[in-house]
């Protein structure tokens, strides 16, 4: 034990004291330049927060550009951060630039295994700069409905109608179909269905559709957007009307359609209206050979 400690001195004693000196004055730089990135980053990145917010209330300035430039700027921060660092320990420049030489079939495959991230990204810079939808637009994709709540390189979340948070790639975005309720006119034909026996009256039963209809607070009423009740369908138990009418947004559309959805069935009841439900009539064998 005696002599390990005392090859332990003798190896400590010959190192120079100039060496520890700059490794310590080396370490320094390094997390100096790390905390520095950091910080950087975090105050750029609440400055611009603060900027775009104050813009897009006061100036009327579209926050979904900004959001993306934002984050792209953070992150450039950051990966100047991290060329810092590695210039700043020695020797590890040169190793990592023959490491980049050396390693090009490396770098196929490591950009192969990183083409969804990167197709991510690509996909979010082309968001920001064509802008099918932006922050705070009513949206539906891929049968779900909900406002575009925030909008990044990698995804985008949608605050749905049950408030859940859904978090969608930016690749399958830019692959979908996607219906923008917010963009041009507001408006929205929205159609509820109603089913009647055949032994009521047509004209009556669409009469009562249409003043509960018109009867409705939110319904636009136009010269080329009046409500219409079309028969659509000659059904085994009911005829099928559809009554059309015009909302103001999308989100108001649903409500309006359940409310009125209710009344005319309120209307229908005491007017004497039948709603049916499905029945067959079933006639069994042996009855048909009795009545030959």
């Amino acid at each position: 034990m005696t002599m390990s400690n005392n090859m332990l001195h003798l190896n400590m004693s010959a190192v120079p004291v100039e060496t520890v000196y700059s490794l310590i004055y080396t370490v320094i730089k390094i997390s100096g330049a790390i905390v520095a990135t950091v910080i950087v980053a975090q105050l750029i990145n609440r400055a611009l927060a603060a900027y775009f917010k104050f813009a897009t209330g006061k100036l009327k300035v579209d926050e979904t550009t900004y959001t993306v430039v934002r984050r792209i700027i953070t992150v450039t921060i950051y990966l100047i951060g991290a060329i810092v660092v590695i210039s700043l320990i020695p020797g590890l420049p040169d190793l990592v630039l023959g490491m980049a030489v050396s390693a090009g079939i490396a770098a196929i495959v490591i950009a192969f295994a990183a083409q969804r991230a990167l197709s991510n990204v690509f996909s979010g810079i082309s968001i920001a700069i064509f802008r099918p939808f932006r922050v705070g637009d009513v949206v539906e994709m891929g049968g779900e409905y909900g406002t575009i709540e925030d909008i990044t390189l990698r995804h985008t979340v949608i605050k749905t109608w049950q408030n859940k948070r859904q978090i969608i790639p930016n690749s399958r975005i830019s692959e979908e179909v996607i219906i923008n309720w917010t963009i041009g006119d507001l408006t929205v034909l929205w159609k509820v269905d109603f089913g009647i026996s055949y032994d009521s009256d047509i004209d009556f039963a669409r009469s009562i559709i249409l003043e509960e209809i018109n009867k409705h607070p939110d319904v636009v009423h136009g010269e080329d957007r009046e409500a219409k009740v079309r028969v659509t369908e000659l059904g085994d138990f009911a005829v099928n009307l559809r009554a059309l009418f015009w909302a103001p947004d999308r989100p108001t559309a649903w409500g309006m359609g359940a409310e009125i959805r209710e009344s005319v069935k309120k209307r229908f009841d005491r007017e004497g209206i039948e709603i049916p439900f499905p029945y067959r009539t079933v006639v069994y064998k042996k009855d048909l050979e009795r009545a030959g």
